[in-house]
Parts: C-alpha cells; structure tokens; sequence
C-alpha cells in the first residue's frame, strides 16, 4: 500500500461484510449466511479484482469466544497465508459491529482489556500482519448498542452511548499498544462513518451537536478531546471522568490512516416542521421532536457529496485517509453510478492535496438484511461484487467495473452515462427542501454528458414489455418499445432499421408465444402464432450478435414438463405438448444464432398492471363476484412482473448469459396463490387448496434472485389497491 499521497496512483482495496451483531442473546454472522466461512476460495476471487488490501475478519468473538488459551485459529491461518501468498494485505478487523464474546460487553469495565490481551495473540500469531482495524466504527456501534437500542446491550442512554464509545477508543489504544508490542510497525486504520448533517434554522443546536459528535472516535484517539473541546461538557454530563478522558490525552493512539466509511444514508437532514414528513422519519431527542430523513430524498438540491467531506477530514486531522467502506443498496447501474461518484471525489481530493490513499469496495460478497440493521433474519440481500444466491459466487458488473479501475482501464459501461437515483426528480420521500448555502453537486452539474443508449424491447403490447418499460423509466434506463406496428420481430430488415435508428446497447425480446386458453382452439392460428415466435426469437439473437448487443428472451416451465428429476437449468429440455416444443425450438434455435443469448424460463406472470394471466383473471372475477374454477392439480411458478424485470435488468448490466430460472416461488397450486392473494386484497373465495404439496414447477443452481412470494404478493396487493383508488378518482379529477 502506497506511503505516500503523490507515489502512485490511487488504490482500490475491497472489503468483507463480516459484521457479528448481538441482539439480545442472538449474534447474527454475516460470514454463516454469505457463505464465506466455508469458502476458502473467495479469496481468490477477491485477488481477481485486483485490489492491494482488503479488509479481512480476525475476529475475537469467533476466534476465542472462551479462553485466548482455547483459540481456534485455523480458520484465520488458511485464509491469511492465502492472501499473502496472493499478494493482497490483510486489514485484521477483530471487531466488527460486535461487543465480543457473551463473558463481555462493549459497556463492560474489562471488553478494553480482554480485546487487548485477544489483539495481542493475534500479533504473535500473525507477526508480520501490518495493518489492523481492532474496533470498527466505534462510535456508530455505540450509537446503535447504547443510545438507539438496537444492539446489545440494548441501552437507550446518553451515558451508554458514551460508556460504549470510550470503551472502544480505549480497547483500540490498548490493542494497538499489545499488538505493537510484537510489531512495532503495526498501523492503525481507524474506521467510522463520515457523517454530515444539515438542518432548518429551529434546528441549529442539535445540527451543530451532531456534525460535532460525529469526530469523537477519532478524536479521543487523536488526544484531542480536552476542556476546550466543543463536547467536554456533553462528555462529563453523560458519566465521563476527568481522568478518563485525560487518560486519553496522555496516551494519544492516532491512526495511520483514518479510515472514512461513506453512505447515501451519512449525511442528513433534520426539520423542525414534522408536519411535512412521514411519521416513520420523526423522532425526539433531549426533547428536540424532530423529522430526520436522508438529504437526497429530502433536498432539492443534492449535497456535494463526499469530495467535501474527506476535505474536511483532511482539514481536521492531516493524517492519510481511505474510503473504508463505499456501499449501496441500488439496482446494479447505480451501484456503479455510486462506486465511480465515489472514486472520482477521492481523486479530486487527492488532486487538490489531500492524502487520499484508497477507496474500500464493500461487501465483496453483499451483505444480509441491513435494512433492518440486521435485528432479524428477513433474508434481504444486497449484492456487492460477487452475488452469492448460486451454487457458487457469481461476479457482477461490480466486479468488472473493479478491474477496470484497478488496471486503470477506462469506465465505459453504457449504464455509466446516466444519473444515479440520488440526482434524479423522483428520489423525493416529501417534498423537498431549499436549503440554504446547499449548491447543486458536482456530479449533478456533469450531467450533460452524451445521453444514454437505450434498451430495445420487443413486444410492445404485452405485460411483460410494459413492466419493463416501467421498471427502465424508474431506473433511468432509457429504453424504446417496439411492437409489430414499429417492428416486424421475424422481418431481419425491419429490425436492422430500428438499430441503426435507437443504436441501443441491449435488446430484450419480450414478446412470447402463449400457452392455449381453455376451449376450442384455432389450431392453424396457434401453429401460425407459435412459427412466429420461433422466427422473431431467431431473427432478433442474429441481430443482437451482429452488433455485438447483449440479448435477453423469456421462456417457460412447459419445456421442462416431461422431466422427472431436479428441473433446474441443467436439465435437458423434455416438452410434453404444442407450447412447450414451441418454447423449446425458440431456445435451441436462439442458442445457435447467439450462444451469449440469456434465456429466461419464468412462471405465471402477475402484476398489477391489469389483469395479467391466470391470478389477473380470477381476482377481476372475484371483484365482479363471479364464480372464479381454478383446477385442483394446477401448479405453478408464480413471478411478480416488477421483480423479474429488475432481475433481468441487473443481469442485462451484468452481461450474463445461458440458461436462468426466476420465479418468487418454485412451485405452488393456482387454488393457493389466488386465495393467498384474494386475501390480501380482502375478496372472499371458495377455493379448496391441495392437500398435498405441490411438487416445484421450476428449480435453480444459478441464484434464486427474486424475494419470496410472500413479500411479492404483499407488494403486488399493495400496487393494486393503490392503483383502485387512482381508477375510482380518476374522474373526480377532471371536473371542474
């Protein structure tokens, strides 16, 4: 890792989402759900990437949960020795959001000394691990462990928050001082969250209180914090010594890098006008009733984002710095829009003086449910730049975008010339703000850049082509709809035309030949329809690789129905009727014509965008209090149509292709599903469901990456009254 601001180039580090909460008697492991603490060749994978330092678990609470006596260090032994030999040096966190093993707390009199004596083992282990990160983000963990509640030991107190921050800063002075000990040119990488916050005028006292508190854990390691410090009267009113905080003035602990961890979720806005905001964002403290909300979904301009903030940094401590963590929770173009704003703030920084070393890619492998700042196992999975839903690690556009920068390669990912969320109109939870002394960012003034190509998609007049045009638009992908009366899908020179016309950087076929409604068929009419498919399928896979265009098309169950094993991608297609040889011959035929095609197989469609397939047309039977005859034996693989598109979208940037499986649920009766939802949307029903369960429809090995059908019929219900009511208002709006 580079010494110096001006030696080299600007680094890329990576990082492990590796956090083990308590809460209450529960410790929640990201590495058990990730899968990495079996996987000793994630390692490898995080090399490819072409980073120079990855921030890497050591961790007590694993490690030595008893006695350092009784350590268990094989874990750590294989995978350190690997990174080394890899040529990546490991940052040993030793505790991650965590409060050590159940004999402690961070709010216990002896965690400082216990992480020492831990800090000090691994040092003897590891003599020549250089670079070490004891306690990560002290002051967010006390924030959350003793003031908010969240994690143990659940405290909701001033005094908490500070008796957990001092015991950390001090654990990190002590562990630092055991582990230099054994190597006296051990570092320290101090990280915590570069906050900001900002306000209305009634808000001012707390503002400044809080852009105040947010350098406390890098202060008191600085033996900054004395009487003239703007918090030592807030420090000693919260069961803060004198000698204590002195203690830490006479035993300074600076870091050698001070390690900044950004969010979209740092920096701040807090309004005194509560009216204005949802209730879930108002909240009190010391008596300050208050709204709290993000500033980019607050703010009509955006702030400038964290360029100013690692100045201020700079400014404060003169001691090198690094973007330890660089994380959102997006849609894969803006995880990229967000990993380049990042980069290219930090290079400015460094550009204009700062010392500004590297930028942390984090959560290498996702991370689990920090949506609820991981209290509960909900099972909510964000993607980083290995996704972990397969059999094995799958690298995202993420990845590529990594080795890119590492190589210093040029961005060129057509995604990369559009706004990310957080710049664009619709980002807004209220109504925004003008905030004074706010100027528009940088980012957003450098958005008149060249415009983005769009995505074609044909089958304009279908439900699925319609989903995807919502999903684009609310994506910022822009994308053209092409239907037979702009495009003859199986007319090679009509779709040439509309290339050469949209110069699009994807093509999407989302027209499909559907499965027979019950009754009479039209057999000639079918036969037609279904050669049709095959055709435009075809025609579209040559167009797509001609222009060397990523292609997506959409198949179905049917073509697996014959077979009697696992029906997951592998397994060898075996239709059993017209639909499913036709869906067959389209998938064989585009694998011909374009062996980069992905291919979809996906379930019953619904959406609330109109009555869509077979739970459309039972629930608009229900509201008309029709009968509604669903066969006993009918399985299916439900997909919310919303769910599916952004699936499909993330592989599209991702450039994936072959043979994938998405659906919310593998197998369920048709009676179920339309009972389940009619009960969502309170319409009564007479459906008996099976008394046995129904064998899956569908399987996979490449990565279940749509939620469970619980929470997708919760939205589905949800969309649908919304748009009810819009219908039944509608023409009030119109009169005058």
């Amino acid at each position: 890792m580079s010494e110096h601001a001006g030696s080299s180039a600007l680094e890329l580090w990576g990082g492990l989402e590796c956090t083990v909460n308590r809460v209450s008697d529960q410790y929640f492991s990201q590495m058990e759900r990730n899968g990495h603490r079996d996987r000793v060749d994630d390692v490898d994978r995080f090399a490819s990437l072409g980073i120079r330092a990855v921030r890497y678990p050591v961790l007590w609470e694993c490690t030595a949960p008893g006695d350092i006596d009784e350590a268990d260090w094989s874990w750590s032994d294989e995978r350190l020795a690997r990174l080394r030999d890899l040529g990546v040096e490991p940052i040993a966190g030793l505790v991650h959001h965590g409060s050590g093993p159940r004999h402690t707390s961070l709010v216990s009199p002896c965690f400082a000394d216990k992480l020492a004596e831990y800090a000090g083992a691994v040092a003897r282990r590891y003599p020549w691990l250089t670079y070490y990160t004891p306690v990560n983000e002290p002051l967010t963990t006390a924030r959350f462990s003793g003031l908010s509640g969240v994690w143990y030991p659940h405290a909701t107190s001033e005094a908490a928050f500070v008796r957990a921050l001092l015991n950390q800063c001090r654990a990190t002075v002590l562990a630092m001082r055991a582990i230099r000990a054994v190597n006296p040119d051990a570092k320290l990488v101090q990280t915590d969250d570069l906050s900001r916050t900002y306000g209305t005028r009634e808000m001012g006292k707390l503002v400044d209180f809080f852009n105040e508190r947010r350098w406390l854990s890098w202060d008191l390691l600085c033996g900054m914090v004395g009487p003239g410090h703007a918090l030592w009267g807030f420090l000693l009113q919260s069961a803060a010594s004198e000698d204590e905080l002195r203690w830490f003035r006479e035993n300074p602990c600076p870091p050698d890098i001070i390690g900044v961890n950004y969010y979209i979720t740092s920096e701040r806005w807090l309004d005194h006008r509560v009216d204005r905001f949802p209730a879930s964002h108002v909240h009190e403290y010391n008596g300050w009733r208050h709204a709290d909300m993000e500033t980019a979904r607050v703010l009509a301009n955006p702030t400038p984002g964290i360029g100013p903030l690692l100045a201020e940094v700079w400014e404060r401590y003169k001691l090198p710095i690094a973007i330890t963590e660089a994380h959102i929770d997006a849609n894969r173009e803006d995880q990229l829009r967000w990993l380049r704003e990042i980069w290219q703030a930090a290079q400015a920084q460094r550009d204009a003086g700062a010392d500004v070393r590297a930028v942390t890619v984090w959560a290498l492998l996702g991370s689990y449910d920090w949506n609820c700042l991981v209290t509960a196992c909900h099972g909510y999975y964000e993607p980083g730049p290995f996704d972990v839903r397969g059999a094995a690690p799958r690298p995202t556009a993420l990845a590529r975008m990594m080795r890119k920068l590492s190589s210093g390669q040029p961005l060129e990912h057509p995604v990369l010339q559009g706004s990310g969320w957080w710049h664009r109109p619709g980002r807004f939870l209220c109504r925004p703000v003008a905030a004074a002394g706010v100027a528009a960012s940088l980012a957003e003034r450098q958005q008149a850049r060249a415009p983005m190509p769009p995505i074609l998609i044909a089958g304009a007049s279908g439900a699925l082509a319609r989903a995807f045009a919502a999903r684009c638009n609310a994506r910022n992908l822009p994308c053209v709809l092409a239907g037979r009366d702009t495009m003859d899908a199986t007319d090679p020179e009509a779709v040439e035309r509309m290339i050469r016309q949209h110069r699009p950087w994807a093509i999407v076929n989302a027209a499909g030949a559907r499965p027979p409604l019950p009754g009479p068929a039209d057999a000639a009419a079918r036969d037609a329809d279904y050669d049709a498919h095959i055709r435009g399928a075809v025609v579209l896979a040559l167009a797509a690789a001609r222009h060397g265009l990523p292609y997506q098309m959409f198949s179905s169950p049917a073509v697996l129905a014959g077979v009697t094993g696992v029906r997951d991608e592998s397994a060898a297609p075996a239709p059993v009727d017209a639909f499913g040889r036709c869906q067959a011959e389209a998938e064989r035929r585009t694998r011909l014509a374009n062996p980069r095609a992905l291919i979809v197989r996906s379930g019953h469609f619904f959406g609330a965008d109109g009555d869509v397939g077979l739970l459309g047309r039972a629930l608009a039977a229900l509201r008309e209090g029709e009968p509604v005859a669903v066969p006993a034996d009918l399985t299916l693989a439900p997909t919310y149509l919303p769910d599916l598109v952004d699936a499909c979208l993330d592989l599209a940037v991702d450039g994936e292709q072959g043979v994938w499986h998405l659906y919310n649920d593998s197998g369920v009766a048709a009676a179920d599903l339309v009972a389940r939802a009619a009960g969502l949307l309170d319409l009564g029903t007479m459906l008996v469901a099976p008394e046995e369960v129904p064998a899956p429809v569908l399987a996979t090995r490449r990565g279940a990456l749509l939620p469970s059908l619980d929470y997708a019929l919760a939205r589905f219900a949800a969309a649908t009254q919304a748009a009810n009511v819009e219908r039944r208002e509608a023409p009030r709006a119109g009169r005058g």
